[in-house]
């Protein structure tokens, strides 16, 4: 499918979609008109998995119409959705404005807001969104990753192994990189994505810790891949989500699956660099870690190393939530208290 073709699409999508959405009778015909226009098996749904196939000058391109698109039928929904609770309310005869608290709508997470914004900027800078199992094999979540068994790097991530198959071959996954082995070993460069998704350490919850947490990370496998490429996409990203007066730095650091391998941080958002107590003086942020894939990843997956270079990249949302809205503890998000939640 070309730019021109998959825009076609999408603006054919969104008429059919502002007609379907004009004539729904119930907040039910809403839901199922959603899922067909903004769901897994939608239009949308097809153009973002079709940007892989386009050429890297038209991905930003595809990416932008995708998020205005889901940006478009979203307000339409949201219209009709108000002009039918309030049919509703009046053919009742209910006055709302008389006791009680009356209903409100819920709404999506914290956490899970972010990760949408997140995905749509990457899609906007011409990536597409994977998703795998939470229930990960030993194999990609480790041994793909250049991590064998009774490899030191394994310490690092203290692993809650299930009681499955043989022991010690299936856990609930650490990172969302074993996705990213997955995706290499059924595709073919380029690829062009990100995954987020849930993932589990057994670790004692603090401040900043938590043993469920979420993460969202980045695969870039093509020709001619460089460090410069990995630093400029987290830039581009940087400036999107965060504002142009936001900058990243990046420091040298280890990971076992990327060759060589860098820490990413950000300009204090409180402070702009001056130095604050959020980021103990420092003017900076850390946010995630990044690098160069290893060729020993792309030997495991089939892949030449002498003709495909790749960059990873990775952060936690609930630290980027954290820093974004000021909350100072991540517990605060799964307490379920709804004093917190409809701040948001």
């Amino acid at each position: 499918m070309t730019l021109a073709e998959t825009r076609a699409s999408l603006d054919q999508a969104l008429e059919e979609a502002r007609a379907a959405i004009a004539g729904a009778a119930s907040t039910d015909e809403l839901k199922e008109i959603e899922r067909g226009f903004i769901g897994k098996r939608s239009p949308v749904a097809a153009a973002s998995k079709s940007i892989k196939d386009l050429a890297p000058e038209d991905r930003p391109a595809v990416g932008q119409a995708v998020s205005s698109y889901k940006q478009s039928v979203a307000e339409l929904l949201e219209s009709r959705r108000e002009e039918l609770t309030g049919v509703t309310a009046e053919v009742a005869g209910i006055d709302l404005t008389i006791g009680g608290h009356g209903l409100t709508r819920g709404h999506l997470h914290l956490v899970n807001q972010v990760r949408r914004e997140l995905e749509d900027v990457f899609v906007g800078l011409g990536f597409w969104v994977a998703e795998g199992p939470e229930a990960e094999l030993d194999w990609y979540n480790f041994e793909v990753l250049n991590m064998p068994p009774a490899h030191p790097a394994r310490d690092m991530q203290d692993t809650i192994y299930l009681e499955l198959g043989d022991p010690q071959q299936v856990l609930l996954r650490t990172h969302t990189s074993a996705v990213q082995a997955r995706v290499m070993e059924r595709m073919q460069p380029p690829i062009y994505c990100v995954v987020p998704g849930r993932t589990f350490r057994k670790e004692t919850l603090d401040a900043r810790h938590s043993p469920m947490f979420h993460q969202i990370e980045g695969l870039v496998v093509d020709r001619g891949i460089t460090m410069a490429d990995l630093f400029g996409t987290i830039e581009a990203f940087t400036r999107t989500y965060f504002g142009p007066t936001i900058q990243a730095r990046f420091r040298p650091d280890f990971f076992p699956y990327t060759e060589p391998s860098a820490e990413y941080a950000v300009t204090c958002i409180f402070c702009e660099g001056s130095g604050c107590s959020v980021c103990s003086r420092t003017g900076w942020i850390e946010l995630g870690g990044c690098g160069m894939v290893d060729p020993n990843v792309f030997g495991a997956v089939g892949y030449d190393p002498e003709v495909y270079t790749g960059f990873a990249f990775g952060f936690g949302l609930e630290r980027m939530t954290m820093i974004r809205y000021g909350v100072d503890h991540v517990k605060t998000f799964f307490e379920n208290d709804d004093r917190f939640l409809r701040q948001f």
